[in-house]
């Protein structure tokens, strides 16, 4: 299950909604080792497209190392999807790295980037695809 803040939310919805009708992408960091969403940290869809979304190799390189000097780790993957569900496309699942993250999806399609939004988080390992809750909190 995923527990995120509502502010951090708030935030990754907010993202999605301002880079539609491009796909929004982004990490949502935390302590290592504890799970918690904390740091938001969007980042530029490099591929600048409605429906794939790739992040900057320098942008990505310059994160990790960021992630490194703070002893964080990437608990939150996410992008949005402009035109399907909010589940993830086969494209998504061969990228996706960290089998300890929460894969978020947020779906902006048939929104207009307005809402209502499909919120979703998965996780994604070797392949396999499991959806699971996400309880949004007012703080930890």
């Amino acid at each position: 299950m995923l527990t995120i803040t509502q502010d951090l939310y708030d935030r990754i919805v907010a993202h999605a909604r301002a880079d539609h009708p491009d796909e929004a992408c982004g990490v949502v960091a935390g302590p290592a080792g504890s799970g918690r969403p904390e740091r938001f940290v969007p980042m530029l869809n490099a591929a600048r497209s409605p429906t794939f979304y790739e992040f900057d190799s320098a942008d990505l390189l310059k994160l990790y190392r960021e992630l490194d000097d703070r002893d964080e780790e990437p608990v939150v993957i996410y992008h949005s999807h402009t035109a399907t569900e909010a589940y993830p496309s086969r494209t998504d699942i061969s990228y996706a790295g960290e089998p300890g993250a929460h894969y978020v999806l947020v779906s902006t399609a048939d929104t207009d980037g307005e809402g209502p939004f499909q919120f979703r988080s998965f996780r994604i390992v070797d392949g396999q695809v499991t959806e699971e809750d996400v309880t949004v909190v007012p703080a930890y």
